[in-house]
């Protein structure tokens, strides 16, 4: 078996003349090589490891992003065990209670003792899958603790305190009604 630049002479596609050019030319390229000790450069070597190493890269992102989806779907799933293991029945309540959750205000029919808690913040209401349930508030801020979104944040306490409250002087009278 002969080289392929014998090959390329006897099917007379090369000249003696170039072939040794060519020849002389990888030679002092070799001996150049060796004189500086710096490695000869394989462009396609390089670019295979660019291409190795972009494929890498992408891979762990792909990874990343669905680790991230999985982990997403966990915490869904514990929110959802959350309230079903210790949601507060509704009752038949006739009366309304009013609240926000995602910028839209919302309404929950409840008896006079859990709107009473809902008030003192010992229920708190949950959105989970466009329903509403009542739970604890020790269960609530686990929630929150997930996913703060899921949690009704309860009213804040809309009385002025302190010394900068302006009626501080005047007693609100007992038959005052809304």
């Amino acid at each position: 078996m002969s080289s392929l630049q014998d090959q390329l002479l006897k099917a007379g596609l090369v000249d003696k003349k170039k072939a040794k050019q060519v020849s002389k030319e990888k030679r002092k390229q070799d001996k150049v090589a060796k004189k500086s000790a710096q490695p000869v450069v394989d462009e396609t070597k390089a670019a295979a490891e660019r291409a190795r190493a972009e494929k890498v890269a992408r891979d762990r992102a792909l990874n990343a992003e669905r680790e991230a989806a999985a982990q997403q779907r966990a915490i869904a799933a514990q929110i959802k065990q959350m309230v079903a293991n210790n949601r507060q029945p509704k009752g038949n309540g006739n009366i309304a209670y009013n609240f926000t959750f995602e910028k839209k205000i919302k309404t929950l029919y409840v008896t006079t003792a859990l709107q009473e808690h809902l008030v003192a913040g010992r229920l708190v209401i949950v959105g989970l899958d466009d329903q509403f349930e009542l739970v604890p508030r020790v269960i609530a801020d686990k929630i929150a603790e997930r996913n703060p979104t899921a949690v009704v944040q309860p009213p804040a306490d809309s009385t002025p305190a302190g010394e900068d409250d302006p009626y501080a002087d005047y007693q609100i009278p007992d038959d005052l009604m809304w």
